[in-house]
């Protein structure tokens, strides 16, 4: 595959690119990368990148060739229909990777492993953070989601399963809103406060909605989970090893025992909060109290005193639920 992206790494065509089902198409242009299919706009402003192992296609032998990425029919990219060469460097790096990809009956597994012994013993110090950070830069957002719903599924083990109470749906939607989540998932037990996963999927333990008088503190959980600006794949990968790493970017996917590892450590590993300083700016960046959360975390205020006297608001400068809605998300999990 190598020598094919070589060949091709000076390829441009024109091409439509749609976001999603309901996105209107944008002229762009198209390039072979690092493994990638890059998508720029006409101003050359990357849009997006495709992890080549996960592009497929939407009508194969028929023109304009349409390709998305794996998990996100939505999101497509129609190349125009005289780039007979990009739509042939694409189809033969998919079948490039095609080919790697492990068959029944057959060695390809081993060999792959073995290649990877190989490399790892020449490259012990670096390979390991420069595939996590290839990895990171190349796994399309639909794929990142896809893990995150799996990564969710292995955890309801441990959590119970997402409460959803059908009154509370308006407020959920109203807390992402306000706090520009893709997606708030409450669970009864499992996770100390709050954690991040791929895809941008966040779980709040169902304490910091039915322990607390308002809104602020349970915003404020979420708050200091996402002012730690981790990338929660990253997370993954680095418990996962180098042999997880290595197959998500050849085959685009995670084995199931990485994923169900991976959620108990999410589940049993306590987290230390972030430092002061971490916390009030991401505070501030949201617009919410910090007295709340402070309080939450010590009714007395004297070991998170700091906190208190740091709050950059007195109020908070826009309401983050209304009193009927953090009454419904109140009951969100039932009794």
């Amino acid at each position: 595959m190598t020598t094919a992206l070589e060949k091709y790494q000076r390829l441009e065509a024109t091409g439509l690119w749609r976001a999603g089902s309901d996105a209107q198409r944008k002229d762009v242009i198209v390039s072979i990368g690092d493994a990638t299919l890059v998508i720029t706009d006409i101003q050359d402003r990357a849009l997006t990148h495709w992890s080549i192992p996960a592009v497929r296609r939407h009508n194969p032998g028929e023109r304009p060739a349409i390709f998305y990425p794996d998990g996100d029919p939505g999101e497509t990219l129609e190349v125009g229909a005289d780039e007979d060469e990009m739509v042939a460097a694409i189809e033969t790096l998919r079948n490039a990777v095609s080919r790697r990809q492990p068959k029944p009956g057959r060695l390809r597994w081993g060999v792959l492993a073995a290649s990877a012994l190989a490399i790892g013993a020449l490259a012990v110090f670096w390979l390991p953070d420069a595939l996590t950070a290839h990895a990171l830069r190349v796994v399309p957002d639909a794929k990142r989601e896809a893990i995150g719903r799996s990564l969710l599924e292995q955890m309801s083990r441990l959590t119970g399963q997402p409460c959803d109470g059908l009154l509370a749906a308006p407020a959920i939607r109203a807390l992402e809103e306000r706090l520009g989540l893709r997606q708030l998932v409450i669970v009864p037990d499992g996770v100390s406060d709050a954690v991040t996963l791929p895809g941008e999927i966040v779980l709040l333990n169902r304490r910091a909605v039915e322990d607390f008088e308002e809104p602020d503190v349970a915003a404020g959980f979420v708050v200091a989970e996402l002012g730690r600006n981790e990338d929660p794949l990253e997370r993954l990968l680095d418990n996962a090893g180098l042999t997880a790493r290595f197959r998500l970017l050849t085959t685009g996917d995670l084995d199931e025992d990485i994923l169900r590892d991976h959620a108990e450590d999410l589940a049993l590993s306590a987290r230390a909060r972030p430092d002061d300083a971490t916390l009030i700016a991401a505070f501030e960046t949201y617009r919410l109290r910090i007295s709340p959360y402070a309080y939450a975390l010590d009714p007395s205020g004297e070991a998170t005193l700091s906190l208190i006297e740091a709050d950059p608001f007195t109020i908070t400068p826009e309401t983050v639920l209304e009193d009927s809605q953090w009454v419904a998300l109140q009951e969100i999990c039932g009794s």
